[in-house]
């Protein structure tokens, strides 16, 4: 069939790919994905784009061994030479360790169904707002950068065993970044949102001119520990790494800090402070994501194997005790415990916790407000320690106001500490991360936590 004639219908390369496998079992995942874009500089609007892409892997399982193909295809003449491809490798590959059944099933009741897809007038409100954002701006003597995405991924997944699985996933984010005319003084602002319906530009820009207006005072202040408040985007930056650490594997392996040491792992030790609930759930309100395994290929924290299991809800931690880690049926066999595979969301929440990060400001006598993070490495994987920068503005804070910004810093912390000295908290709300949000991971939801001792290692020159 021609390649035009299979738009609107992935599911066809699916079962073409199970049809022409000569392998013993196949796995075919086609992810249909439209997606649009606005880009801004210096107030004007600079470049926006809409793309169209069909991604398909093929898993081909022969004997013991397994091989996974990936490749741009929209025709059955592509998913042909993808096949062909896997069931070659497939024929040579070694034993795989994580070997298991495949999983069975039924077909979705909306498998025949097109793919969900955006275009450039979902941002047809947000579009108009920051036209007239833009003139104030200039009348101002602010400068506002930044850019809005928006995708939709309908992913196909099919086995020789019976599966069929259809999952449509609606992603989007914005960023604004606000300077001032001498580009001394900078600001961001940004978020996720599953259909751009809620986000306000004007509010955005109003944001950003506050932020900027707390930059216009400047303080110098030495590399120290300080009482700091990381607003819900931090949270969520140190939050996201510490759950791509959580693999079963690594801490069977003894080489992360959920490793207990002389061998095992963690599981139901207190970690935290009691009141912390660390959990995914596919159904989370906002955050909905995929409700089953899709893997394109094995590693610590996934397996081919398990693709279409079913994932519900999973507490990593609760009342402070480590209650899960990320387990393959494999790592869950050699652990002793529930196969819990990752799922592609993560909530923070602190018992009894409410207000907001304006209410934290409001209750600090002597302290910072940082914006955001960036550039987080690991320095040391068996205790979580991370180091990275500040960026954007961080505030002084004297008797609960905002009376200034300061330079920014190189930090170093480890997010696990931190849930146990945090001194306050607000509600949960729906964040993102700036630093792994755009490409990785952007469905969190975190409160804004106050650290007493918040360890500004040395001075950054950056802005």
């Amino acid at each position: 069939m021609a390649q035009s004639l299979m738009r609107g219908h992935p599911q066809r390369l699916v079962e073409h790919a199970l049809d022409v496998s000569t392998s013993d079992q196949c796995i075919a995942i086609v992810n249909d994905t439209t997606s649009a874009n606005l880009r801004w500089a210096n107030n004007t609007l600079t470049t926006n784009g809409v793309m169209h892409t069909v991604d398909v892997t093929v898993i081909a399982f022969q004997g013991a061994g397994n091989s996974s193909v990936s490749g741009t295809a929209a025709s059955l003449e592509q998913v042909t030479a993808l096949v062909e491809s896997a069931d070659r490798a497939a024929l040579v590959a070694d034993e795989a360790e994580d070997r298991a059944e495949l999983a069975t099933g039924t077909t979705d009741s909306d498998w025949d169904e097109a793919p969900g897809q955006t275009s450039i007038q979902v941002f047809e409100q947000f579009a108009t707002q920051l036209g007239e954002a833009f003139s104030q701006a200039d009348a101002e003597r602010r400068i506002l950068y930044g850019f809005v995405f928006h995708e939709v991924t309908t992913t196909y997944l099919g086995s020789s065993t019976g599966l069929r699985l259809r999952h449509v996933q609606p992603t989007g984010h914005y960023g604004c970044t606000g300077k001032d005319a001498a580009l001394t003084n900078s600001a961001w602002v940004g978020g996720a949102t599953r259909d751009f319906s809620a986000v306000d530009a004007t509010a955005m820009a109003s944001q950003l001119a506050t932020r900027l207006g707390w930059g216009e005072r400047r303080v110098e202040l030495p590399a120290a520990r300080y009482d700091t408040i990381l607003p819900p985007s931090a949270v969520a930056d140190l939050m996201v790494d510490a759950y791509w650490s959580a693999g079963a594997r690594t801490a069977a392996d003894g080489q992360s800090l959920f490793s207990r040491p002389g061998g095992g792992t963690r599981i139901g030790e207190q970690l935290v402070d009691a009141a912390v609930r660390l959990y995914s759930d596919p159904a989370y309100a906002g955050l909905e994501c995929e409700p089953f395994v899709v893997a394109g290929g094995s590693s610590d924290r996934s397996s081919v194997y398990d693709n279409g299991l079913p994932l519900g809800p999973t507490d990593w931690i609760r009342e402070g005790r480590l209650t899960s880690l990320m387990q393959t049926r494999q790592t869950a066999a050699l652990t002793g415990q529930p196969t819990t595979p990752a799922v592609d969301n993560l909530v923070l929440e602190v018992a009894g916790a409410t207000g907001t990060e304006a209410d934290l400001v409001a209750g600090m006598e002597d302290g910072l407000l940082l914006t955001c993070m960036w550039y987080i490495r690991e320095v040391d994987p068996q205790t979580m320690l991370l180091t990275g920068l500040t960026r954007d503005g961080v505030y002084r804070v004297e008797g609960g106001e905002i009376t200034g910004a300061v330079n920014n810093f190189r930090w170093n912390e480890s997010p696990i500490e931190l849930l146990n000295r945090y001194t306050q908290a607000s509600g949960t709300v729906p964040s993102f991360s700036r630093e792994w949000g755009d490409d990785y991971f952007s469905r969190t939801a975190t409160p804004a936590l106050r650290i007493p001792d918040f360890n500004m290692s040395s001075v950054s020159q950056a802005l």
